[in-house]
């Protein structure tokens, strides 16, 4: 079988972005376990994430220019570069420090992470519109994979950075993730392929603001789609589960975390496998835009539901039992595949809408809007599970899913926007 233009650069990327995600998730772990048993609060905790996500916006809004004018391999080694320096400085954190020295040095290095983070996202995902087939459905199933094998992979990551801190402690854990990113790195940077852009010298940073309206509108949605994940998965539900796991010893502290990072990496494989399967799914080869669009409206609005029985369902429970929290599991992977098919339709859609010129400076404010979500997210997480516990944190998701439907509902065809 012939193999279509590009595909050798599609998967050098597309490994780059999986060696990226599987620290990103295991760090993400390593933080909030590791923190949590060093008596941090819910919002102290999503304290810690905060400069992230404010990192992702400001380098999305940013990096789609840079990519257009430096090209497209130059952010993704930037991105790839800036983890192992995040990682290698997580390990001069001291046990000495107070609680406000500790919390501000994390943040600034989870900053650092969350600019590696989305200069890698936004190459890899730009690199698709480019290299996937014009034809047959090729864009869509290639972003479906990109997206849904990242998620995969960087839920693995979220097991391996569980299992990592019980076995090996928070500084090996992340020192182990160091050398092998800086590694792959290298490997990269030799076996990169042509196929990739190298810019264009007069790109304008004004041009990132995008002038299409469906660009514009399925941004909103983002927002809030991944701002209703986020208000549960950063910090309520692992919070909640360690409560219900762990009676305070050592032990059961190491097989609460086992649990815990278990779960999240159950929920994002599942989450990813939906992703890279979405296509078949959604039966969208043969289907026009306008088809694509009616289905990311019920898709969206079926979304809705889910959080608001189990807020429901939490909030007239009077304590947590072997039963609800079994409930609360299977409810949250029904959420996990819906919400995926949700996001593999996004990534489509802001492909499809975008064009080649463009493609870099759309996908950077698409997804400075999917940051901007998870900063919103994430504080939200924190505060109202510290307020409410979880059945407010699962009850402001469903508001901001009902908000993100709103915003699905506005698309239109591109022809007609």
């Amino acid at each position: 079988m012939t193999r279509p233009a590009g595909f050798t650069a599609y998967i050098t990327v597309t490994a780059a972005y999986w060696a990226f995600m599987l620290t990103d998730g295991a760090l993400r772990m390593l933080v909030l376990l590791h923190f949590h048993t060093l008596g941090f609060s819910p919002v102290q905790l999503a304290y810690l994430f905060v400069l992230y996500e404010i990192a992702g916006v400001v380098t999305n809004l940013s990096a789609g220019w840079i990519a257009a004018r430096f090209g497209l391999t130059s952010t993704l080694y930037a991105g790839l570069s800036l983890q192992v320096v995040a990682l290698l400085a997580l390990t001069q954190l001291d046990p000495a420090w107070g609680v406000a020295a500790s919390v501000v040095f994390v943040m600034l290095v989870q900053g650092l992470s969350g600019v590696a983070k989305d200069l890698a996202k936004m190459s890899s995902k730009s690199a698709v519109k480019l290299l996937a087939p014009t034809t047959g459905g090729g864009l869509f199933r290639w972003v479906a994979l990109l997206t849904g094998s990242k998620n995969a992979v960087k839920g693995a990551g979220f097991l391996l950075g569980a299992g990592m801190l019980a076995l090996l402690g928070f500084v090996p854990s992340t020192l182990v993730m160091a050398a092998i990113l800086f590694v792959i790195l290298i490997g990269v940077i030799i076996g990169m392929p042509a196929g990739l852009p190298v810019g264009r010298k007069d790109a304008k940073f004004t041009e990132v603001l995008s002038k299409n309206r469906n660009i514009n509108w399925l941004s909103a949605a983002r927002l809030f789609l991944f701002g209703a994940r986020d208000v549960w998965f950063v910090v309520g539900i692992p919070i909640y589960f360690y409560a219900v796991l762990s009676d305070g010893s050592v032990e059961s502290k190491r097989e609460a975390f086992f649990m815990i990072g278990s779960f999240m990496a159950v929920w994002t494989i599942l989450y990813g496998a939906v992703q890279g399967w979405a296509p078949k799914i959604l039966r969208a080869t043969g289907r026009t835009e306008g088809d694509t669009l009616a289905q990311a409206r019920h898709w969206n609005l079926a979304l809705v539901v889910v959080p608001a029985l189990l807020a429901a369902l939490v909030w007239i429970t009077p304590a947590p039992s072997p039963a609800l929290t079994v409930t609360i599991v299977i409810g949250l992977l029904v959420f996990g595949a819906i919400f995926a098919v949700n996001s593999a339709l996004h990534s489509y859609l802001i492909l499809s809408f975008t064009d080649a010129n463009r493609v870099t400076m759309d996908v950077g404010f698409y997804y400075m809007s999917n940051a901007a979500g998870r900063l919103v997210g994430t504080l939200l997480s924190g505060f109202t599970y510290q307020l409410g516990g979880l059945a407010l944190c699962l009850g402001t998701a469903a508001l901001m899913l009902a908000l993100s439907a709103l915003g699905t509902a506005q698309l239109r065809p591109s022809q007609t926007s």
